[in-house]
């Protein structure tokens, strides 16, 4: 039998039950869209975590406090491993590391007039906007000089623009008060938005260490250290050049651990990528469950389907029609139903992550390899679940079938 004849002869045994065709494809279309729309977003979602940590600069570095005993390994705020003689050290004798800044933070009450905001407060060096990218909307950055003299002046961001001054006025030149202590808004930092975590990036004020330390927390040792290296090939370099600088500030032994933590931002990228890849693993291989249903359901109908057309499988066979022809129709007819529900949950999966993509303000991304395998399963889907009823009407007997009532 012909390709055209098989084809024609299962479009119109489809269209005699069109709501029975189309409910048999849905369950394909809903495991193709939700494989499609999940693996998309996937992807979506590891180009928007490498764009993020890439806006903040692939060559950075960060230094963090680390108190270790055997077996145990844990942060404190009361662990004073990190001092300013470690970054003057590594200033002084890494060549691979470009900027420095040392960093100590708290949260606490922003209060201006009647206006009050909870935020957090940043005391960084000079260098830090650089190292981070903040860029200034308005004003300038602090200098060394206000670094030495513990100077009250400060850096906010557009969040807390928003809850402590008016639209049309200028935070720039104006006080306000960290709990106790007042501070100057010298610069305004240009908006960032979110990051990937859902914490708002704007919500900060940045003001020198040393008025942090001093004034606000009355501290000696740093929370962390920022820095970057020279250049992006460089940053294994500058990262073994600070723990050697680190560990002989902190006159570790030889085998003895460290107690600091160097990190760089390839590392994080690796490491979200890697979480968000297993994520996207996980709910396609969830979703495909639709698929093997909707290939149940597939075999369900060809059954019915076979049962109710015994007595035209019959009158095929009499008039010549042999069994491999009958296989072959309804092979055809299955693999039809697969394609078709495949087609539409193809284009369905992608109206859903562009939908999804804008939403989050994620980049769109398609997944050629999601869409090509897609559509080879459905195929496969089709052939394999419609095989054994296709082999059952090829195997009845023509005078039962004609029997048949």
């Amino acid at each position: 039998m012909r390709l055209y004849n098989l084809l024609k002869i299962a479009y119109a045994a489809l269209m005699r039950n069109k709501t029975r065709a189309m409910l048999t494809m849905l369950g394909i279309i809903i495991g193709i869209a939700s494989v499609i729309s999940m693996v998309s977003l996937g992807q979506s979602s590891q180009l928007s975590i490498k764009e993020e940590i890439s806006s903040t600069g692939t060559n950075m570095i960060m230094v963090m406090r680390a108190f270790r005993r055997p077996g145990v390994n844990t942060g404190s705020d009361n662990v004073q491993t990190l001092k300013n003689t470690d970054c003057t050290a590594i200033a002084k004798g890494a060549k691979h590391v470009d900027m420095l800044s040392p960093m100590v933070s708290t949260s606490g009450q922003l209060i201006r007039g009647s206006n009050n905001w909870p935020s957090t407060i940043q005391g960084v060096g000079c260098d830090y906007l650089a190292i981070r990218k903040y860029e200034l909307e308005s004003g300038t950055n602090f200098k060394e000089e206000h670094v030495n003299t513990y100077a009250k002046v400060c850096l906010i961001g557009q969040t807390v623009v928003e809850n402590l001054f008016g639209k049309d006025e200028n935070p720039v030149g104006q006080d306000i008060r960290f709990g106790k202590i007042p501070m100057k808004v010298i610069g305004v930092l240009k908006e960032k938005g979110q990051n990937q975590m859902g914490q708002d990036q704007d919500d900060i004020v940045i003001a020198p260490y040393t008025t942090v330390q001093k004034r606000i927390l009355a501290i000696d040792y740093l929370h962390m250290i920022t820095a970057s290296a020279v250049s992006e090939d460089a940053t294994d370099a500058a990262v073994a050049e600070i723990e050697s600088i680190l560990r002989a500030q902190h006159r570790l032994l030889p085998g003895q651990d460290d107690d600091f933590d160097v990190r760089t931002q390839a590392e994080m990228l690796e490491m979200m990528s890697s979480v968000s890849g297993f994520m996207t693993i996980l709910l396609a291989a969830i979703a495909s469950i639709s698929l093997i249903v909707g290939g149940i359901g597939i075999m369900n109908i060809m059954y019915v389907t076979v049962t109710e057309r015994t007595k035209e499988i019959g009158l095929r066979m009499s008039i010549g029609a042999k069994g491999r022809d009958i296989m072959l129709q309804f092979l055809c007819e299955s693999t039809i139903l697969s394609l078709i529900g495949g087609v539409i949950g193809i284009i369905l999966g992608l109206i859903i992550s562009y939908v999804a993509s804008y939403l989050l303000a994620w980049p769109y991304v398609v997944s050629h390899v999601s869409v090509v395998l897609s559509f080879v399963v459905c195929a496969a889907t089709g052939i394999f679940f419609g095989w054994y009823p296709a082999k059952k009407a090829a195997s009845l007997d023509p005078i039962n079938a004609l029997r048949y009532e």
